[in-house]
């Protein structure tokens, strides 16, 4: 068990909380001392019970200085452990940490896959062994300075190596402690221009708004963005909804705090959920001693975005509401409760209300997360702004791959204009960078243009010819009727459509139950 003593800090105080442990026979294993002025003890006391804590908390109190006793779940030592692992395990490139004999230290998970072992096999491996003609210790006495973009030569392979010295306050060489060594593929270097480019423009300025009806849902994203209830965000697959959450966050007095993401679909419920709330020490075989913070208490007065919260299991569900309720929650496998002040923000793909109906997610959640909501068109119904977001992704793609800004053919736009973009947005970058890597003339030609034809639309469903021809003809005309319904949603344009009064059309609509009462 470990506990927090909040106290005065004086002389002796630490001693005579111990000889009242050593009078019960607690067993201290570690002791730290923390709070903004020192006023906090820490203690790990692994034969401590909740039985003893009890009787024990009185007596602790009365000590002369002791201002209050409770049970904590982590030591501040193994809080900051826990979230330096979290933070170096979210890089995607290697960063070791290297002393001045020229043995590596720790090392990130990303440096641990590059050398090829495990990371807790790292520490006192030689730098040496894997990169060639680098006297890391040696460089760090010259110059006891930062140093950017050296070229090393990593198990063969070309980096660029950041090296930033572990220095004390003194600017003697023997202050030197080693230094952190960050390492980037050389040959990304033009993918790592393109994302630096890509996060100068920031938040709300990050979206194209070349179309009418995306520039509408941002104005009232910008609207939204400021207040503190909580956000729903519906579109389908590549619209952005993780791009206008962050936008949302950027833009609210929450700006400057985390912005954590986590997508719920595919994810089995106890891993989501270790994600999500963390984990106590010792919850269960194979966890860390130490517990693990899940997202919530590492976004701490940040924003939470949670993708594909439809596809949420039930008990989430339920842990979910009580937070969005309560502000507070408790670990996997700990009975502390955890108290935070964090915004969530959730996307989903599919319409939460037809799940409620079903009796597959929580009216009361769906009500909680429905406070705000904010709906992403698809991109067929965004066509109007195509030609802009093509020349975007054009310049883009132009711009990591490192070739010279092509031309488009004239057929191009056209076919793009004339699919049904399935993967919305994403999709059409994706499709955009291909082509730039594949024409080599200047010219973005219809055969470096590669769409699947999965997804397409029939253009009248499928029904049955069962029956007698009035019964066929029904069909049909109430499929045709379903099909055009949607883009053009009144009796009015819909009769204008077809070339018939809007009264016909009305009645036909309500003959097969369409449209709107």
């Amino acid at each position: 068990m470990r506990i927090k003593i909040h106290c005065q800090n004086r002389i002796g105080i630490l001693r005579d909380i111990l000889n009242l442990l050593v009078d019960y026979g607690i067993n201290v294993a570690r002791g730290e001392v923390g709070g903004e002025q020192g006023n906090a003890i820490y203690m790990l006391c692994p034969n401590l019970i909740n039985l003893q804590l009890q009787a024990l908390r009185p007596k602790l109190e009365a000590i002369p200085g002791v201002f209050g006793v409770k049970r904590v779940g982590l030591m501040p030592s193994e809080r900051r452990h826990l979230e330096l692992n979290a933070l170096l395990g979210a890089l995607e490139f290697p960063v070791l940490s290297i002393d001045m004999g020229g043995s590596i230290v720790a090392a990130n998970r990303a440096a641990a896959q590059l050398l090829g072992v495990r990371v807790d096999e790292v520490p006192g491996i030689p730098l040496s062994r894997y990169a060639e003609d680098f006297d890391l210790p040696e460089l760090v006495r010259a110059n006891k300075s930062r140093i950017n973009g050296l070229r090393v030569k990593v198990k063969g392979d070309v980096f660029l190596a950041d090296i930033a010295p572990l220095q004390t306050e003194h600017d003697e060489s023997d202050a030197l402690a080693g230094a952190v060594l960050t390492l980037h593929r050389a040959d990304r270097v033009g993918e790592r221009i393109y994302h630096v480019r890509k996060q100068e423009l920031r938040g709300f300025d990050s979206i194209f708004q070349s179309s009418k009806v995306m520039a509408a849902v941002v104005r009232e994203a910008r609207r939204m963005a400021p207040l503190d209830a909580p956000l729903l965000i519906e579109g389908e697959t590549g619209t952005g909804k993780e791009l206008l959450a962050r936008a949302c966050h950027l833009a609210s007095p929450r700006g400057q705090s985390p912005f954590m993401a986590l997508n719920c679909a595919g994810l089995p419920e106890s891993m989501a959920e270790t994600e999500l709330f963390g984990y106590g020490p010792g919850a269960f075989e194979g966890a860390r001693p130490e517990g693990k913070l899940g997202l919530l208490e590492l976004t701490a007065g940040g924003t939470l975005f949670l993708d594909g919260v439809g596809e949420m299991s039930p008990r989430l569900q339920a842990k979910l509401l009580r937070f969005l309720q309560d502000g507070c929650f408790r670990r996997v496998g700990s009975d502390e409760e955890v108290y935070l002040d964090v915004r969530v923000i959730c996307a989903t793909q599919v319409d939460l209300s037809e799940l409620c109906a079903k009796g597959e997610f929580r009216q009361d959640l769906y009500h909680r997360l429905n406070v705000l909501s904010l709906h992403i068109p698809p991109l067929r119904e965004c066509l109007d702004g195509l030609a802009p977001l093509v020349d975007h992704f054009l310049d883009s793609a132009s711009r990591q791959i490192g070739c010279p800004l092509p031309k488009l053919a004239t057929q191009v736009l056209d076919k793009l204009g004339h699919y049904h973009w399935p993967g919305n947005v994403r999709q059409l970058e994706n499709v955009l960078f291909q082509a730039v890597s594949l024409c080599e003339g200047g010219t973005v030609k219809l055969e470096h243009i590669r769409l699947p034809d999965y997804g397409a639309p029939q253009p009248l469903g499928a029904f049955s010819v069962e029956g007698g021809l009035d019964e066929i003809l029904g069909r049909f005309e109430k499929a045709v009727l379903e099909r055009l319904y949607h883009d053009h949603p009144s009796s009015r344009q819909l009769g204008k459509r077809l070339g018939v009064s809007h009264t016909t059309i009305a009645n036909k609509l309500r003959q097969h139950g369409l449209g709107k009462e």
